[in-house]
């Protein structure tokens, strides 16, 4: 078999992270620019940079509120539907529970319709059902994390069993000889060994919540918004504020960023666990 060329592997990923890449640049470079600049001849180079977006987007206290909401919500549903779908595979793949597979099959099902389907019941249970006094679910941090939870566990679920059947039978059966109790199990053996699927579904799950729009923006309207939904604020009938939309944005990647470099050792590692089988 004859081998390949280096270089032109290496001009191939060149090619591919400039196309990945490059919207990001993009937005970047919109970002720092005057409005005026922005309806000109538009130049991929840059030449100065108007710093003005950032410092406005910085110094706005409304949009900083909107940020610690998305990263309160995003943050307390991944850890929540992580421990829950983890407690669910557990029990799908170790107990012979009746008709399981139907169980499973049916979590996922919850994922097919779209969430503009549930816009109107969901509005009314908020505002209507789930009220107590002048207190509503309504425009809180804690609904929008139960919603979540709503459609990221399935996803969740589906996500985290392979990892779950991967882990050997017999290392319980180990563990229950050497006196260990089904929570001292799940503590010292099963949750180490699934780490790395752990990692993975909790920061595709963050990323989900993270960047929800829809639900958002239905069910709050000024405590509970999201940044997602903050920049819609920005679309007005006298115009658009691209610049400022555009330096909200590149904010908005910098917490994704950082989940990513925290767990990132865990997600190749958590991807192909249980990928090879003698």
């Amino acid at each position: 078999m004859r081998p390949s060329n280096p270089y032109l592997n290496i001009l191939l990923w060149v090619l591919l992270s400039f196309v990945t890449l490059f919207p990001i640049y993009w937005l970047f470079v919109i970002s720092v620019k005057p409005a005026v600049d922005l309806f000109t001849t538009p130049s991929i180079f840059l030449d100065s940079f108007y710093w003005k977006n950032y410092v406005e987007v910085f110094n706005d206290e409304t949009l900083r509120r909107y940020m610690m909401n998305s990263l309160i919500v995003s943050t307390s549903n991944a850890v929540l539907v992580t421990v829950l779908a983890f407690m669910a595979c557990y029990a799908l793949s170790r107990f012979d529970l009746a008709g399981k597979e139907n169980i499973f099959f049916w979590t996922i099902t919850n994922r097919m319709a779209p969430a503009a389907v549930f816009l109107l019941p969901l509005f009314l249970l908020y505002t209507k059902v789930f009220a107590i006094g002048d207190w509503k679910l309504y425009d809180t941090r804690i609904g929008l994390i139960l919603l979540y939870c709503t459609f990221n566990l399935p996803f969740a679920i589906w996500t985290l069993r392979p990892t779950i059947d991967g882990i050997p039978r017999e290392l319980d059966e180990a563990a229950t000889v050497d006196g260990c109790s089904t929570w001292q199990t799940i503590r010292e053996v099963i949750w180490p060994l699934a780490r790395p699927g752990l990692a993975v579904t909790l920061i595709l799950v963050w990323v989900f919540a993270w960047n929800e729009f829809l639900l958002a923006a239905t069910l709050t309207s000024f405590n509970a918004r999201t940044i997602t939904t903050g920049l819609s604020e920005y679309v007005t009938s006298t115009g658009t504020e691209w610049g400022t939309m555009a330096a909200i944005a590149i904010f908005t990647l910098i917490p994704a960023l950082i989940i990513f470099g925290l767990v990132q050792r865990h997600i190749v590692a958590g991807l192909t666990f249980g990928a090879v089988k003698e």
